[in-house]
């Protein structure tokens, strides 16, 4: 592997010690080898996600029915992924008409931050929403960088004060224009992939469906277009909170109109999760995270393989192929000296066939992380790498390099802004 000196590695140790960062990690997790630890914070995260789904589809209001119930938030009633429908039902039971329903949903989705920013309103109607603590679910947008080349990337402040990223990324495509969406899932992640930003601190929550989809409304506000397209790349492994990103493709198809095809949906790999997700029936793609073509050299980038072998992980995605008829993409971050050479390349590609996935690599050449002993490879070894796909016939695309001015790599503004929660969160009523 190619590292830095022990000089270097030390100094970003004591950096990312006093630089205020990351949400920090439960004491008792330790980089190395995967452990009990490990898989008690994976299991915790799960609960918490079917807990918090089966939160958010619960009644909250005294005026809704089981079949149209509005969402819930420790805040209270949350009007951001709620049908007209329902939120109809919450207007009834404050004695407004049930066209106020629609009137509110719109609003949240044309970009009313707070329930006074949305227009057409009584005044009176809005003083009872808000003493009834009824919020948009809109988060407060507490940093930006935009690159030369148009990517953004968002800081997005949630209720608590925690922060999330939310980047966007535009691009030409014949004459149309597009803009992609990375969202993130979780705040912070439980997973230590060891060359992820994120994996370098710790695991806060889960996100609810309105908490993401709320990051391509405010990606696309920014960039004054619809989102074209939506992948979940950001912080956080989607699968340990399968059933509030499943929600959030649905609202997105639903509410703002995007195919399910536009959205991707990325994991590194969790035990039985790609099986329940074939359950679901989603025509979004699947990308598998990688990262290396033998089990001893993924279990030292992404230690979790340890309780998910690398076999484990490619037979299901096989049977994925064979419940869905969707294919399966694969992504394969690139780092110099540790998993880019030929001999890796022609690797993957025997174990691509064994498992007949012959369908797409995505190469992702390192994006650098401060405190991270990884190199980028050169654009030669990329290269090189690539070639020895594309001559076996195995379609492979190499991620172009976007934003590093604005720290894209999943995890890097966040690590530059925030460790614990803002001691004075803004707060969107």
């Amino acid at each position: 592997m190619s590292r830095r000196s022990p000089a270097a590695a030390a100094a970003a140790a004591v950096e990312a010690a006093v630089d205020p960062t990351f949400v920090p990690r439960d004491p008792a997790v330790r980089d190395g080898p995967w452990n009990a630890v490990d898989a008690g914070l994976v299991q915790t995260a799960q609960q918490q996600a079917s807990a918090l789904h089966g939160s958010s589809s619960s009644s909250s209001s005294a005026g809704s029915s089981s079949s149209s119930s509005v969402a819930a938030s420790s805040a209270g009633v949350v009007l951001l992924g709620q049908t007209a429908e329902q939120l109809g039902e919450l207007a009834k039971s404050m004695g407004q008409p049930a066209y106020r329903g629609k009137q509110l949903a719109d609003g949240v989705l044309k970009g009313a931050k707070r329930v006074a920013d949305i227009k057409g309103l009584p005044a009176s109607f809005i003083a009872q929403l808000q003493e009834a603590g009824v919020k948009t679910g809109r988060s407060a947008v507490h940093h930006t960088v935009r690159a030369p080349d148009g990517t953004s990337k968002l800081l997005l402040q949630l209720g608590e004060g925690r922060l999330i990223e939310a980047v966007g990324i535009p691009a030409q495509d014949s004459s149309k224009e597009r803009l992609t969406v990375c969202v993130s899932s979780q705040v912070g992640c439980p997973m230590r992939c060891t060359f992820c930003a994120t994996g370098k601190g710790g695991f806060a929550r889960n996100l609810t469906a309105h908490e993401i989809v709320d990051q391509v409304l405010a990606v696309s506000e920014l960039h004054g277009t619809r989102a074209s397209n939506v992948v979940f790349m950001g912080m956080g492994e989607p699968l340990l909170n399968l059933p509030n990103v499943v929600a959030a493709a649905a609202l997105m198809q639903q509410q703002l109109g995007m195919s399910g095809r536009a959205i991707t949906i990325s994991t590194v790999g969790v035990p039985n999760a790609i099986n329940r997700l074939a359950q679901h029936k989603l025509t979004a793609t699947l990308a598998v995270s990688l990262h290396a073509p033998n089990q001893e050299l993924r279990k030292q980038l992404v230690p979790s393989a340890a309780a998910y072998p690398l076999e484990a992980l490619m037979q299901d995605c096989a049977a994925y192929f064979k419940a869905t008829g969707r294919r399966v993409t694969f992504e394969y971050t690139l780092m110099s000296g540790t998993n880019d050479a030929p001999e890796h390349a022609r690797e993957l590609l025997a174990l691509l066939r064994h498992y007949k996935l012959m369908s797409h690599v995505n190469l992702i050449p390192w994006n650098p992380v401060g405190e991270s002993e990884f190199e980028r490879p050169s654009r030669a070894r990329v290269d090189a790498f690539k070639a020895v796909l594309e001559r076996a016939g195995l379609p492979v695309s190499v991620r172009t390099t976007r934003g590093l001015e604005a720290a894209a790599a999943c995890g890097q503004l966040r690590n530059m802004h925030q460790k614990q929660g803002l001691s004075n969160p803004q707060q969107l009523t």
